[in-house]
C-alpha cells in the first residue's frame, strides 16, 4: 500500500506543480519560485536583490549550470519584467520561461546546452508594489504604473544626457547595485503598451544624431540586430503593424529616441554603466490583459524569448592576464571604431566580453600605463554553438599583480553638448579626452 501512495503521488506531482496561466500575486510568485528551486536545487538559485517601498522582496531566480556564482567564459544574461506595476504580460510569460527552462533541462538538447554555457538571471517583478495597487485591470493607464512612492522606475535612473536629479528609489538602487555586481552582458526589460522591440539610446543630443531624430549609440548595428532577432522570432512583432492605424514600426523595432525622449531609462544606464546591452521589450497593446490570453501571450513570445537569450553569445570574450597567468581587473578592451565614453573595462577575473556582429575587428587591449595591445579577429557567429570567440591578452611586461584602477567615468551626464560650455571656462583635459571621443565614435 505504501508504494502504491508514493507511485500515486509521483504520478500526480507535476500536475500538481503546473503552472497556471492566470496572474500570480507575491504569495503566490513566491510560492511558485520556492518551489522551483526546491525541485531544481543544483540548476536554480533563489534570491532576493533588495525591497521595494512597501518591503516586498525584488526575488531573482538563477538558472544554469553553476547557478550560485559566476563561472570564468560563461556570460551572464538578465530579463526584468513588470518595472511599471500595471504592465503585466511579462511578469507572467518570465514565469513560463522558467518553467519551460527547467522542464526542458536534461530533455531538449538546445536547452540544455543553453544552460550549461549562460548563467540567465530572471526577475519577473521589479515593481511588485504596483502590481499590487493595480486593483482593477485597465489596457491603458493605472496608478500601479508607479512605485509607491509615486515614480516612474524607467525615469529614475541616472542619464546618460542631462541631469535628471532623480530621487534614486529603493527598486532602481537594487538593481543598480546588482548591474554593479554581476558581469552582465545581455538583458532585456518587458513592459507592455505596444507591440515593438525599442533600442538605445531613449535620451540624445545632436553628438549622437538627435536633430535627425535618431539617437545613435557606438554599437547601433549589434541593437538593430537584438531587435530584428527578438521580433523576427515573435509571432506578430516582426509585422510592424502596431496598435493603432497611427502608429507603425518596420519590421516591429525603433530607436527609442525616433519613438519618443525618454530621460532616465533603464536601458541606456546598462549600457553606459553597466556595459550590458540592453532592449525594452513592448509586448502587449493592453497593458494589463484578461488573463484568458495569458497563453496566447506566452506562445506568441516563447521561441523569441530563447534566440534572444542566445544572443549573449555574440562577438568575443576573453581574459587579460600577466605573464604569469595572474588576472587583471578593470583593463579596457573594445573594439577599434567603437569606444565607449564610459570604457568598458575587465572583471575581478580580467575578464570581458564584447557583443560584435560577425566579421573582422582589432581588438584594443589596454592597462594603464603600459602600451596597448592590439589583435586582429575574424568573429563567426558562433550563437549556435553557445560561445563567443575566445581571444586572450597577456602583458608579458607585467609581472606582479597588479591593482589597475577603475578608468575614469563620471556619474555627471557623458553625452552633453560640449557647445553648452561657458566661453570663459578653459577646456580641461577630461573635456579634450570627450571630444576626441566623440569625433572617433560619431565621424
Amino acid at each position: 500500500a505504501g508504494i502504491l501512495i508514493l507511485i500515486l503521488t509521483l504520478c500526480l506531482a507535476p500536475s500538481a506543480a503546473a503552472l497556471d496561466f492566470k496572474y500570480h500575486h507575491t504569495a503566490e510568485l513566491e510560492e511558485f519560485l520556492r518551489g522551483v528551486h526546491a525541485a531544481h536545487p543544483s540548476l536554480t538559485h533563489l534570491h532576493s536583490i533588495g525591497r521595494s517601498v512597501e518591503g516586498r522582496d525584488l526575488w531573482v531566480l538563477v538558472l544554469g549550470r553553476f547557478p550560485t556564482h559566476h563561472k570564468i567564459g560563461i556570460p551572464e544574461f538578465k530579463y526584468v519584467a513588470n518595472m511599471h506595476g500595471d504592465e503585466t504580460v511579462g511578469r507572467e510569460i518570465l514565469l513560463h520561461l522558467i518553467d519551460f527552462l527547467v522542464t526542458s533541462y536534461g530533455r531538449d538538447p538546445v536547452i540544455t546546452r543553453l544552460l550549461n554555457n549562460t548563467r540567465i538571471h530572471i526577475m519577473p517583478t521589479m515593481n511588485p508594489d504596483g502590481f499590487e495597487a493595480t486593483k482593477v485591470p485597465d489596457c491603458y493607464y493605472t496608478r500601479g504604473r508607479y512605485n509607491k512612492n509615486g515614480e516612474d522606475l524607467n525615469r529614475n535612473f541616472p542619464d546618460a544626457f542631462e541631469n535628471n536629479n532623480a530621487s534614486i528609489q529603493p527598486e532602481t538602487r537594487a538593481v543598480m547595485d546588482w548591474i554593479k555586481k554581476e558581469t552582465f552582458v545581455l538583458s532585456a526589460n518587458l513592459h507592455g503598451g505596444a507591440l515593438v522591440a525599442s533600442y538605445t539610446f531613449d535620451n540624445g543630443n545632436p553628438v549622437t544624431g538627435s536633430l535627425k531624430g535618431y539617437s545613435k549609440s557606438p554599437d547601433d548595428d549589434v541593437f538593430i540586430h537584438l531587435a530584428k532577432t527578438y521580433s523576427s522570432n515573435h509571432a506578430s512583432m516582426y509585422k510592424g503593424t502596431g496598435c493603432d492605424n497611427r502608429q507603425a514600426f518596420p519590421e516591429g523595432i525603433t530607436n527609442g529616441y525616433s519613438w519618443y525622449q525618454l530621460e532616465g531609462g533603464m536601458q541606456d544606464y546598462n549600457y553606459v554603466w553597466g556595459q550590458c546591452f540592453e532592449i525594452t521589450l513592448e509586448l502587449s497593446c493592453c497593458k494589463y490583459p484578461p488573463e484568458d490570453q495569458l497563453g496566447k501571450f506566452w506562445r506568441d513570445n516563447k521561441v523569441a524569448l530563447i534566440e534572444y537569450i542566445k544572443q549573449v553569445h555574440l562577438g568575443v570574450k576573453g581574459q587579460v592576464t600577466d605573464k604569469n597567468g595572474n588576472p587583471i581587473p578593470n583593463a579596457i578592451v573594445e573594439a577599434q571604431g567603437r569606444p565607449h565614453v564610459c570604457p568598458y573595462r575587465t572583471n575581478e577575473q580580467g575578464e570581458y566580453f564584447l557583443l560584435l556582429l560577425p566579421g573582422t575587428y582589432v581588438i584594443n587591449a589596454t592597462v594603464p600605463g603600459f602600451k596597448s595591445m592590439l589583435k586582429t579577429v575574424e568573429i563567426p557567429d558562433n550563437t549556435g554553438n553557445f560561445s563567443a570567440l575566445k581571444q586572450d591578452f597577456s602583458f608579458p611586461e607585467i609581472s606582479d599583480k597588479i591593482s589597475s584602477r577603475a578608468a575614469s567615468c563620471p556619474k555627471t551626464p557623458l553625452y552633453q553638448e560640449l557647445t553648452r560650455a561657458s566661453a570663459a571656462v578653459k577646456p580641461t583635459v577630461h573635456i579634450l579626452v570627450l571630444i576626441t571621443v566623440m569625433l572617433v565614435i560619431f565621424q
